[in-house]
């Protein structure tokens, strides 16, 4: 059991290597050790997980049901767009949530402007480069009641 899920999506394992002047240089290891770091020294507990298969997150959202998980941080990659698969779990578990995307989804291409996930969700952060995922944990802390170090 983990206070917060921290979820990643397609192709988000190849940060740090992957358009770095739209992502910047942190790897996927960095993010989750840094989110890690920051849920423990708050009292909290954190999972990470990244996929590049749908049904990986949709049954992952799913085990949420039985497993504790009070709150989740998600940045759905190229699933933000399309998946009406995870969009659907997301409502099943009735879990708070906050989307995260790395870049300012709203200045890119026009297809990357439409999101199946942001009414559901809590908040959505974008554009702040890798700390989006600071500031989703910390909110995320503060919703569970936890007093976050890092802000």
């Amino acid at each position: 059991m983990s206070d917060i899920l921290l979820l990643h999506g397609p192709n988000l394992n190849l940060l740090g290597t992957r358009e770095p002047d739209v992502y910047g240089h942190d790897s996927l290891e960095d993010i989750n050790a840094r989110a890690k770091d920051q849920a423990v020294s708050a009292g909290a507990s954190l999972s990470a997980l990244q996929s590049n298969h749908e049904g990986d997150l949709v049954d992952r959202v799913q085990q949420t049901l039985h497993d504790g998980t009070r709150f989740i941080v998600i940045n759905p990659a190229a699933f933000t767009h399309t998946s009406v698969a995870l969009r659907d779990a997301f409502a099943a578990v009735n879990v708070p949530f906050i989307e995260v995307h790395i870049s300012n989804v709203h200045a890119r291409e026009p297809f990357r402007r439409q999101s199946f996930f942001s009414d559901l969700a809590q908040a959505v952060i974008c554009g702040l480069g890798t700390a989006g995922y600071t500031v989703a944990i910390g909110a995320a802390l503060t919703h569970l009641g936890f007093s976050d170090p890092t802000i």
